[in-house]
């Protein structure tokens, strides 16, 4: 039987980097259920911030988390309101005593798999035809300029059909088995009044050795 891999899993150690950074020889466990349940809190929350990213740092007495995302001032509120806001809330729900929230930018929302899901999903909801959502969401997703390839699939009961199916559309490459490949993926869900439309984004950003060998000839050359 064949096995589909997560794509971030996939590249952990050559491209990608752990979500929650940190190491304890005890109450690992209470860790990291405290690291899932403030990350999907958060997720679900901040929905309308296009969050694209939550990471966990955590030393002997701080906890930090990063937020990215490509609406920083929307999030930040005036005068860091927005922030200190969140963060009394988190305190709330979880219980941290010493901890701290940095804001990141995005700085191409297009090229971000989670910001394209949640895009995709804003437009079903708003009662969007799937396919006019795909096709586009696509080309805005290769107009950014940075982005090689592009794979957008739904599936469900698309328009509201009686029988759920699978549609996808595709422009560029995606290679998947290509631990050099930079791709980004992501899973999100639309909530319609006739059910649940699952939508999954790839996007291919190119190889991370391109630039590197590039530079190296141009060294050579000098």
């Amino acid at each position: 039987m064949t096995h589909s891999v997560h794509p971030y899993s996939f590249r952990i150690g050559t491209l990608r980097d752990w979500k929650s950074r940190w190491f304890q020889r005890h109450d690992y466990a209470k860790s990291l259920e405290e690291d899932v349940t403030v990350r999907e809190w958060l997720m679900e929350k901040l929905r309308p911030v296009q969050v694209s990213d939550i990471e966990i740092e955590r030393s002997r007495k701080t906890i930090t988390l990063i937020i990215k995302t490509p609406r920083p001032g929307l999030l930040i509120g005036r005068g860091g309101e927005g922030v200190e806001k969140l963060r009394k809330e988190i305190q709330k729900k979880m219980g941290f005593k010493d901890f701290k929230v940095t804001v990141e930018e995005v700085r191409t929302p297009y090229a971000d798999a989670r910001v394209v899901a949640r895009l995709v999903v804003t437009d079903l909801e708003r009662r969007m035809s799937f396919r006019r959502v795909l096709k586009m969401t696509i080309e805005k997703v290769m107009a950014s300029g940075t982005v090689k390839g592009v794979r957008i699939e739904v599936s469900g009961r698309l328009d509201g059909a009686e029988m759920g199916r699978r549609q996808w559309l595709r422009k560029g490459l995606i290679p998947l088995q290509t631990l050099r490949a930079d791709v980004d993926y992501c899973r999100d869900r639309a909530r319609l009044p006739y059910g649940t439309i699952g939508v999954t984004v790839w996007i291919y950003r190119g190889e991370v050795f391109e630039k590197d060998s590039k530079d190296d000839k141009k060294k050579l050359k000098k």
